[in-house]
């Protein structure tokens, strides 16, 4: 996750830049920089690697500047050097960014040839020339940001200063979270108020969609339609030390809201942006060789890999093993010669994991590992690690670590794919730009959050609730069912839709919810008829579906639409509705959602 900071001050604020990206490190980087208004012109300076290099830049060229921006930048177009650091800028416009901004080709084709001069390989310079372009037809700061971002596809947040204007900062959010800070005649901006806790505990969150001008005196904030609107403020409890709630009422909901940022960043990490490719690490094995890949996991990191086997099998081509680990690691069983070991583990430490992962050591497999802690048992011992960027994840219930383990596998498959020839150069690119396109999806989800408050009414007063799903919709299944056992107490299954007949029909009800996953995929049809089974027999149906249900005839209790999107990345998309259902369910049975009875976050023994 980047990291965005910004002051319009009273004094130098380049130190307080630093500082404030200093707290921020937690989200991983490998550049940063900072920009200031000086004398009415745009100065910045940038370094690739540590924050440490950047103040070495600043002692040698101070700024001093009362109002800049700063960032701490994962790479995602293009290469992690200076040339590509934020803030990226002209002798108008200075812009940091966080996320990605899907139609940013198009934007630069267009912008290159009415003479705008492109200097680095990101799709944030689009953002400035696109402002600048605005600027240029005689608009006003705030008009040609409110243009800009009508024209901008994707999920992101933004913070532009402008030449000229040395009381003026302008920052926009749709995907990625700020906050800002409101002090006595400055006014600060942050990705978390973590960054700004040093200067206020007075803190307001711009909302999905907002964009805010920001002066010494205040701030003005604007929503998606540009109609002028008040956002609550509030005093933050964060400190420089700990990761803080934000305006959520838990962690598990920071978490699932945090999902369009940390999986564009994970992406980021897998994907070359600009060429429509991704690049994973040199395995150590000869994909092509390849006589299989053994994966095995615990809890929901097992749902991620099985969904993972789905992907690697059909697009790969390359037949996949899964178990649980701690069956796994009993059974001792015989890996094929050469063979590839992927170990997937939010923590790294997770025991049964990690025994396994020893003895496909002792069997001589390559061993990988998808981990969010990249320090952990299960990293270091793996031959190759591929990290998910999902930050810190407090909720006892994996919610963005989840989604990013799917996004790692995902580009994993492709990898995979693209090395054995099962995929062309075409192809690659489509499914690449379909995972792009993954959180601006999860980010229109997150808009239409109070559909799920009713549906969790009818969940809350059920005893048993079943999950059905198809292909990879039957591990976003088995996940619904457990993130609801976990934080709700409710028993919930969830089963393969094609099992219905073997045993589960007998529990349907009128007093039994049945949540379908089922999106318009080559399984659907036969998902339908589950469904109409279902019905038939007075089960309350909720459909998670992009199919309107009054088009198959089949009636249903609630029905949560999504968005139109591609067949590999649902998966990623479907796996938010599943979240917030449990999430909702929870609250209303009044229980300790971050931290259910008897569950720990990391299980290091048997």
């Amino acid at each position: 996750m980047c990291g965005i900071v910004g002051i319009v001050g009273t004094k130098s604020v380049a130190t307080d830049l630093v500082d404030a990206l200093r707290r921020l490190e937690y989200r991983g980087y490998d550049s940063a920089g900072i920009a200031t208004v000086e004398n009415g012109h745009l100065e910045r300076r940038r370094a690739e690697g540590k924050l440490r290099n950047l103040e070495g830049r600043l002692l040698q060229e101070p700024l001093k500047g009362h109002t800049g921006i700063g960032h701490t930048r994962w790479a995602t177009h293009g290469r992690p050097t200076e040339r590509n650091a934020h803030p990226h800028m002209n002798g108008k416009v200075s812009v940091v960014h966080n996320g990605i901004i899907e139609n940013y080709r198009d934007l630069k084709e267009e912008l290159v040839a009415k003479g705008y001069v492109f200097e680095s390989d990101t799709d944030t310079e689009a953002i400035v020339h696109v402002v600048t372009e605005e600027l240029d037809k005689g608009a006003t700061p705030e008009e040609a940001v409110r243009r800009a971002l009508a024209r901008l596809q994707g999920a992101f947040a933004l913070a532009i200063i402008f030449a000229g204007h040395d009381d003026l900062m302008i920052a926009a959010r749709q995907g990625s979270p700020l906050a800002i800070g409101h002090g006595t005649g400055e006014m600060y901006l942050g990705s978390d108020a973590i960054a700004l806790a040093p200067f206020t505990d007075a803190i307001t969150y711009l909302e999905e969609g907002d964009w805010a001008v920001l002066h010494r005196a205040g701030v003005e904030i604007y929503d998606r339609g540009g109609k002028r609107v008040d956002r609550p403020q509030i005093k933050s409890v964060a400190s420089s030390l700990l990761v803080d709630k934000g305006n959520h009422r838990h962690f598990m909901a920071k978490e699932i809201h945090e999902q369009p940022e940390v999986i564009s960043h994970t992406l980021a990490n897998y994907i070359d942006m600009a060429a429509g490719t991704v690049r994973i690490p040199e395995l150590g094995v000869d994909p092509v060789a390849l006589p299989r890949a053994t994966v095995s996991a615990c809890g929901t990191a097992y749902y991620a890999g099985l969904v993972g086997k789905y992907w690697i099998e059909r697009y790969a081509r390359l037949p996949v093993e899964i178990d649980v680990a701690s069956e796994m690691r009993y059974r001792e069983p015989p890996l094929s010669k050469n063979g590839l070991a992927l170990f997937v583990s939010q923590s790294g430490e997770t025991a049964d994991t990690l025994a396994v992962l020893r003895h496909a050591k002792s069997e001589a497999q390559r061993i990988a590992a998808v981990v969010n802690v990249r320090t952990s048992s299960i990293a270091r011992e793996s031959d190759i690690v591929l990290p998910t960027l999902a930050g810190p994840e407090i909720g006892v219930a994996s919610t963005k670590a989840f989604t990013c383990q799917l996004s790692v596998l995902a580009c994993l498959a492709l990898g995979l794919a693209r090395a054995r020839g099962k995929v062309n150069a075409e192809q690659e690119r489509a499914l690449v730009q379909a995972l792009i396109e993954v959180p601006r999806h999860i980010s229109n989800i997150l808009r239409n959050e109070e559909q799920y408050i009713a549906i969790a009414q009818m969940l809350s007063k059920a005893r048993d609730v079943l999950y059905l799903g198809r292909g990879t919709s039957y591990p976003l299944a088995l996940e619904g069912a457990l993130k609801l056992k976990e934080i709700s107490y409710i028993h919930a299954e969830g089963y393969a839709a094609g099992e219905l007949k073997h045993g589960p029909i007998a529990l349907i009800d009128e007093n039994v919810p049945v949540i379908v996953v089922a999106p318009h995929d080559e399984l659907f049809e036969k998902t339908v008829s589950n469904m109409q089974e279902v019905a038939t027999r007075g089960g309350q149906i909720i459909l998670i579906s992009d199919v309107n249900p009054d088009t198959i005839g089949c009636k249903v209790a609630a029905h949560i639409a999504m968005p139109k999107a591609s067949e590999f990345t649902n998966p990623l998309i479907y796996a938010v509705p599943v979240q917030l259902l449990a999430y909702h369910t929870a609250v209303l049975m009044g229980t300790d959602v971050d931290q259910p009875r008897n569950l720990a976050k990391s299980v290091t023994v048997e």
